[in-house]
């Protein structure tokens, strides 16, 4: 029983302690942003002009096939300082995505960004499994 508690402890740490689980199907929504699919995210980029998509993945991950048209900044990575690079104001809007529902690093990223304040932050949660799933097209 003790292990049990223990156990269960430790992933709930986990869980609180960024936001995000470390590995494993991630939550299906996160603080200060809404989760999308892949057909919502092609309605955004048709109705949002200022729309700034961020791959959160690594550059080998990237460099395998990304979405059109994206900035990467790897979770690992994203500071005030980049999303200003790459984001014209905290109230623009901006989607993180990475590889699947199994991946941490777009929710890692997205609650960086709204721990920096950013204020209209969507959550791509299926990523570029979803988006590759849906026949969707994928850059090199």
């Amino acid at each position: 029983m003790k292990k049990l508690f223990s156990g269960l402890l430790m992933a709930v740490a986990m869980v609180f302690s960024n936001g995000v689980m470390a590995e494993g199907e991630q939550p299906a929504t996160i603080p200060g942003a809404k989760t999308v699919t892949a057909e919502e995210l092609i309605a955004l980029v048709d109705d949002l002009d200022n729309l700034v998509i961020i791959d959160a993945r690594s550059q080998s991950d990237y460099d395998k096939g990304h979405i059109p048209d994206v900035v990467r900044i790897k979770n690992d990575d994203v500071t005030p300082e980049k999303l200003a690079e790459a984001i014209d104001s905290k109230d623009s809007p901006v989607a993180f995505y990475c590889n699947s529902i199994t991946c941490p690093r777009s929710a890692d990223a997205a609650s960086k960004a709204y721990a920096a304040g950013y204020t209209n932050i969507y959550w791509f949660r299926g990523g570029i499994a979803e988006w590759r799933e849906k026949g969707y097209p994928v850059e090199m």
